[in-house]
């Protein structure tokens, strides 16, 4: 990695996977030093939204499952702008192209995230090529998490190249290209400055992991704008509607949930419409901070399958969809 630090640094400045301390704490963020492109396109969900802010939704299904794919994607491309594709750690999947090939068939528009855990350089210009060949809203560029304790560990990680790095590759390839960021990470004073280099390096968009206030999220977008990041920024809102889905979210390094919104969730009669209503609540508090033009709903949703999950996502969609009608 060059242009750290990555959003897995845990409240003592230590990285999620050991106990060394991060080397990107203690500096600036550190300048692109890669060609600045001449213009950041911005994925097709800002421009097929006509002027109202996007809902972006994960898109999670069981790995090497094309039926499902197609039946989740049905589900939530009435009520989505968008469906952004993981690339996890712990489920190896189809290929990048013919994920985004089986969506589109299906009638969503996908942002495919790339990660360079798996792939050096020469596979990523691939996949971009092959992304570009498909048509994709966005290309969601990434470092990415190591890979999961026993899965695959006979396989070498590879870690060629970084996300701001990648994200110039794609930039560089014509297409729109997404980008993450941790607010609530350490070190949080200088996140927004990392963002605006990821805006140097091509990105047209980006897509915040969750913060714990719609204040600290005003004051990071706030930052942002300051330091040159002139792109639109898609908020995480967390939909959750049982306790493994709420406590998955908890347990990641760099990521806020509001504590007494989740208690709340948990202890209601019936959990799923109160955590339905809770990420309506979160996208609407989000969508009012200046700067904020979409919503990611992130997250499983619930541990009752992957259907079941589009289901209570496509639902959030459509009341903050009705929100912005109104």
């Amino acid at each position: 990695m060059v242009y750290g630090p990555c959003g897995g640094v845990r409240d003592d400045l230590t990285c999620e996977l050991g106990s060394v301390t991060c080397p990107f704490v203690d500096g600036p963020a550190v300048a692109w030093g890669g060609p600045v492109p001449s213009s950041h396109p911005v994925p097709g969900a800002f421009e097929r939204s006509g002027g109202r802010p996007i809902v972006l939704a994960d898109l999670t299904v069981p790995p090497y499952d094309a039926g499902s794919l197609a039946r989740c994607t049905t589900m939530l491309a009435g009520s989505c702008d968008a469906l952004l594709v993981g690339q996890y750690h712990d489920q190896p999947d189809f290929p990048p192209t013919l994920l985004a090939a089986l969506i589109g068939e299906a009638g969503g528009h996908p942002w495919v995230t790339l990660s360079c855990r798996d792939r050096n350089r020469v596979v990523l210009e691939q996949d971009l090529a092959g992304l570009a060949a498909v048509g994709v809203d966005a290309v969601f560029c990434v470092t990415g998490d190591a890979r999961a304790p026993g899965v695959r560990a006979d396989v070498t990680q590879v870690f060629d190249l970084d996300g701001p790095r990648l994200a110039g590759l794609a930039a560089a390839a014509g297409l729109p290209v997404a980008v993450p960021e941790s607010p609530d990470a350490p070190p949080r004073e200088e996140r927004a400055a990392r963002l605006a280099e990821k805006r140097r390096a091509g990105a047209g968009a980006a897509v915040l992991n969750h913060v714990g206030s719609a204040d600290r999220l005003a004051a990071f977008t706030s930052a942002a704008r300051a330091s040159g990041a002139d792109l639109p920024v898609v908020a995480g809102v967390a939909v959750y509607t049982d306790e493994p889905g709420a406590r998955t979210l908890q347990a990641f390094p760099g990521l806020a949930l509001d504590p007494e919104r989740v208690e709340a969730v948990l202890a209601a009669p019936d959990p799923v419409e109160a955590g339905i209503e809770a990420a309506v609540a979160e996208a609407a508090e989000l969508l009012a901070v200046p700067g904020v033009a979409g919503v990611n709903l992130s997250g499983r949703g619930t541990s009752g399958g992957s259907e079941r999950a589009a289901e209570i996502k496509a639902e959030v969609g459509r009341r903050i969809r009705g929100l912005l009608a109104a």
